[in-house]
């Protein structure tokens, strides 16, 4: 009954959220069904309010750590809060999250035999002794630090990912999302991109960590998205077995300092923003750098389009409302 009219009935997890509303907004221009399920914890109904008189969208708030019964064909799983500030602020729900919410979520896609993709995070190579990182690095997570809720979080979410696709034959997709940013993260959120826009904005001092040697690779949200939706849509293979489960980098291998983003930030708000420069924070990596050669090979030669400064601009604008 799922199916009978052909169109896609998909559950966003977290669909309120940064990634989520865009996620959602994307699968209902394509023509899909959408229910929308977030707490509200780091989401916002500013993100969904366009959405809320769709006659293809449905929003229930509800927190996945709960068990959740619906009917649907494809589930994404986004459900977590992603930055430093709203992780730790309560670590021990972040881990309930990312660990309760996975096998709510996975045993709901086991009873309906349905597609299911996990938003995973390149915070699960840790500080990385590999530069840039492959799909096949373990990591270097600490278990024990104040990230670790997070990180070993969505570790555990990944297992139980793989475990569910070995011991139950479901059909899982596993993305690991390096830094992405854009219009509608939230603008105290604590991410460096809004931070420094929103600083900057303000002709505030621009707040860095350490030297500002430290390196990121930034996404722009449109391409990220891209990529979700290529990988939740990948064929089956010819057996009818599932196809590729991942785990997958998606991410803009272009990598940058954190002070050349600054920089960047300053002459595009032409701001009289000063740099200052703080202790950086425990755990914080070094160099953050995504290897796609698997996205390309699976999602038909996927790869970020829309440069930093193309993004910047963009997410500026978005923010200058908040200043």
């Amino acid at each position: 009954m799922r199916n009978y009219n052909r169109r896609k009935r998909v559950l966003v997890s977290g669909g309120a959220g940064f990634l989520g509303s865009h996620l959602v907004e994307r699968l209902l221009d394509r023509g899909d069904e959408v229910l929308c399920v977030d707490n509200l914890f780091t989401g916002s109904k500013r993100n969904i309010e366009r959405f809320l008189a769709h006659p293809r969208f449905e929003f229930v708030r509800h927190d996945v750590t709960f068990p959740l019964y619906v009917e649907v064909d494809q589930i994404y799983n986004l459900a977590c809060p992603a930055s430093p500030v709203h992780y730790q602020h309560d670590p021990v729900q972040t881990t309930k999250t990312s660990v309760h919410g996975a096998i709510n979520m996975l045993g709901l896609a086991k009873r309906l035999n349905a597609r299911i993709f996990q938003a995973s995070t390149s915070e699960v190579y840790g500080d990385p002794a590999i530069h840039p990182q492959s799909e096949s690095y373990w990591g270097n997570v600490n278990p024990i630090g104040i990230r670790s809720c997070y990180d070993e979080g969505k570790r555990c979410a990944e297992t139980l990912f793989f475990d569910y696709h070995r011991q139950h034959k479901l059909d899982i997709r596993v993305a690991r999302i390096f830094n992405t940013y854009g219009p509608r993260m939230h603008p105290n959120d604590g991410r460096v991109v809004s931070n420094f826009i929103m600083q900057a904005l303000r002709g505030e001092d621009i707040t860095i960590y350490g030297d500002g040697s430290q390196t990121r690779s930034f996404c722009y949200v449109d391409d990220l998205i891209d990529g979700f939706i290529r990988f939740m849509d990948l064929s089956a293979g010819a057996d009818g077995s599932p196809g590729f489960p991942g785990p997958i980098n998606l991410g803009n291998p272009v990598e940058f300092t954190i002070r050349q983003l600054a920089e960047m930030v300053i002459r595009l708000t032409a701001s009289p923003s000063k740099m200052i420069f703080k202790p950086l924070p425990a755990d914080d990596p070094m160099q953050r750098k995504p290897d796609i050669t698997l996205a390309k090979k699976y999602l038909n030669d996927w790869a970020p389009s829309v440069s930093l400064e193309e993004g910047l601009n963009k997410t500026i604008r978005y923010f200058e409302e908040f200043a």
